[in-house]
């Protein structure tokens, strides 16, 4: 079985990630090597892991068929346990954010106290397995040298804690932010989006106002801000005591915004009590047809379909445009301590792409794992009516994702889609139900249809042909 090269791994010159079959592997130059051997043997590590707050980590001899080494050879490697679906951080709703924030936050502040520190602060150093985030870069943490200063502390700020200050005190969305700047968004950029009066704000003038200022006086310096900390005897406590108060500060941030156009969908879906259950046997019956390793739950909203299609499948990821809905599904799928459902925010229509160097270190949707069943509930009429995609288009890419397909189709009459045609011209000849059934024809074989009491919302369950 040939391997696949990890493209997130380039800028790494100690180490490339790779998968083999379903086994993920790191490579280790012996510097990293020796980081691994300290950092084995450390308590808090051992503690992390066992608590699944770090990735599960092992050394194991070295793959033959390991990717070729740059200027330093590979002298050992890690196998790490499998996450089961990548996602990064403009994808993260707030409060999975903050969460990954204070999870990496703690983790340093641990690795300190027995002489670790962690020398880059990445969001995209950390995964999830459900609701449970997960820190992932197990090479990050270095022995601390004496004198030396936290490295990641503004890569931390540009990640994690401007996009949190931003949507908490200025409801500024940060995933577009993110996506946006994979390194984050700058102080310079942050000072700017906040307004005067925030910078008396907890921790606003101290982390972005004296940082801008900061970036500002050092840019194209061409003195080492580093070496001068270190020489000045820069102490650990200091580290630890700024860690603490960043915290604390995390902690205090909340995102207050109480509506959104989908985020009351539960109780205004539209559907009689007796078409809600019919809908929910449909669901549950089509995810119970074959083994299912891998659902896509697409415009997922109160996550309730989720939730049945948990019950037959390893892992389901359930995608939304409305960040606040996300939001809500993430505070419910954490308090059930969820393990298998993923929540994201992600717009069909203007997806994640592939981004970074040659396009390749962050990945788009489908190819991070393809979906052994697909809903598309209550989704169609938004893609193809309001986002004016055609129909056969929105067929052909559910197709090219692989997987079975369960669909829904919402006619003209019903009030959801007459709220949407409200202001339009009806140019939608294509919207159709047997339009439908004849795109849908040409990837699968409809295996059961369900027409509602409603009379305007038919089910199909589709098996990819």
């Amino acid at each position: 079985m040939p391997i696949r090269a990890e493209p997130g791994s380039y800028r790494d010159r100690e180490g490339r990630v790779f998968y083999r079959d379903d086994r993920v592997y790191r490579t280790l130059s012996a510097v990293a090597l020796a980081h691994w051997e300290a950092l084995a043997g450390s308590r808090f590590f051992q503690r992390a892991m066992a608590d699944g707050r770090v990735v599960g980590t092992q050394r194991v001899e070295l793959p033959a068929d390991a990717p070729p080494a740059g200027a330093q050879p590979w002298v050992a490697a890690l196998e790490h346990e499998r996450i089961p679906f990548v996602s990064y951080p403009y994808e993260w709703s707030f409060g999975m954010l903050r969460d990954a924030a204070l999870l990496q936050l703690g983790l340093l502040r641990e690795a300190l106290e027995e002489g670790f520190v962690l020398k880059d602060s990445s969001a995209y150093n950390l995964q999830w397995i459900g609701t449970r985030p997960v820190f992932i870069d197990v090479p990050s943490f270095e022995r601390l040298a004496p004198g030396e200063p936290w490295v990641g502390y503004l890569q931390f700020c540009q990640l994690f804690l401007y996009p949190l200050l931003l949507t908490s005190h200025r409801d500024v969305p940060f995933q577009p932010l993110l996506r946006g700047a994979l390194d984050g968004v700058t102080p310079e950029v942050a000072a700017r989006l906040l307004s005067g009066s925030d910078r008396f704000r907890r921790g606003v003038f101290t982390h972005v106002y004296l940082q801008a200022r900061l970036q500002a006086m050092t840019a194209g310096a061409s003195r080492s801000v580093k070496r001068e900390l270190s020489e000045s005897g820069f102490q650990r406590e200091l580290i630890l005591a700024n860690v603490r108060r960043l915290e604390r500060l995390v902690e205090s941030l909340s995102w207050r915004r109480t509506s959104s156009t989908w985020v009351s969908y539960r109780e205004s879906h539209g559907y009689s009590d007796e078409d809600h259950q019919a809908k929910r046997r449909f669901v549950a019956a089509a995810a119970a047809a074959a083994p299912r390793r891998l659902v896509w739950d697409l415009g997922a909203n109160t996550g309730d379909f989720s939730r049945l299609c948990r019950e037959h499948a390893e892992y389901v990821v359930a995608l939304d445009a409305d960040a606040l809905t996300v939001e809500r599904l993430y505070g419910e799928l954490r308090t059930e301590g969820d393990r298998k459902i993923l929540p994201l925010v992600g717009n069909l229509v203007d997806p994640s792409p592939g981004l970074g160097w040659r396009g390749t270190e962050r990945r788009a949707l489908p190819e991070r794992g393809r979906p052994d069943l697909v809903l598309a509930l209550a989704l169609l009429h938004h893609l193809v009516i309001a986002a004016n995609v055609p129909l056969d288009e929105v067929v052909d890419w559910l197709a090219s994702v692989g997987g079975d397909l369960v669909i829904e189709f919402v006619s003209k009459q019903d009030p959801m889609v007459a709220r949407l045609l409200l202001n339009k011209e009806d140019r939608y000849a294509d919207y159709d139900l047997a339009r439908l059934e004849s795109a849908l024809a040409r990837h699968y074989a409809i295996e059961r249809r369900l027409d509602l009491g409603s009379g305007t919302r038919t089910l199909l369950h589709a098996r990819r042909a």
